[in-house]
């Protein structure tokens, strides 16, 4: 090896070691700063500012916690008020290679992505629709509030719309042997305005109502 070519080596070696200082030291600048400092920053501020939100937004009682106010629960007892469809799915437990419905499973967040002309979106929501009209007692010719037969987009929506809830009271009423107007006037208190009077739909935390159902008039049974 001649004195050029051992020149050009050297230059070449010294030259990956100015690029390669830099590149380390950003890397672990920028580790530190988004992937520690950041996270620790954030979590701290909002424990300080909105603990309740930075914890879950979790419904406590005695201590206990009962559910999420932003994660809707399968509500099926004709004591209770139901929250809209979810398609969220799981592992069978018989199967567990085989994916079956699993109502609300927060671990599989998705929605059916059938379109609106879909006809096994038409079919589910044309039973569903048959369903909710049976369990409430309405006509078969009752128009059934959009919410009731179709699912959200995250298969998670904790809420309904007042009209849902309103078509639940006289079925609720019954099954607790109370009368009607008293559940109406609870279910009524529950209603959650649109935010800042301008953003989204009013509507009605199910879980939220459902305990407040529960404090009014003890069920014998536990939840669901």
């Amino acid at each position: 090896m001649n004195h050029t070519t051992t020149k050009a080596a050297g230059a070449t070696s010294s030259a990956y070691r100015g690029i390669l200082r830099p590149a380390l030291s950003s890397a672990v600048f920028f580790m530190v700063v988004t992937g520690i400092a950041y996270p620790l920053v954030t979590t701290e501020v909002a424990q300080a500012l909105f603990p309740g939100q930075a914890q879950g937004s979790l419904i406590k009682q005695d201590g206990r916690p009962l559910g999420s106010r932003l994660v809707g629960q399968s509500f099926i007892r004709p004591e209770y008020f139901h929250g809209r469809p979810s398609v969220t799915l799981g592992a069978d437990p018989a199967k567990p290679a085989r994916m079956t419905g699993q109502p609300y499973n927060a671990a599989a967040s998705n929605a059916s992505n059938l379109g609106a002309l879909n006809n096994t979106l038409l079919t589910d929501v044309a039973a569903r629709a048959a369903a909710y009209r049976r369990e409430n007692g309405l006509p078969a010719t009752a128009i059934v509030p959009v919410d009731a037969v179709t699912a959200s987009a995250s298969g998670l929506d904790p809420d309904i719309s007042p009209a849902n809830a309103r078509l639940q009271v006289a079925r609720v009423a019954k099954a607790r042997a109370l009368p009607e107007r008293e559940v109406l006037a609870l279910m009524q208190r529950h209603v959650a305005a649109r935010q800042i009077g301008v953003l989204g739909e009013p509507r009605i935390n199910v879980l939220e109502l459902n305990i407040a159902l529960d404090e009014a008039w003890p069920s014998t049974r536990a939840p669901h």
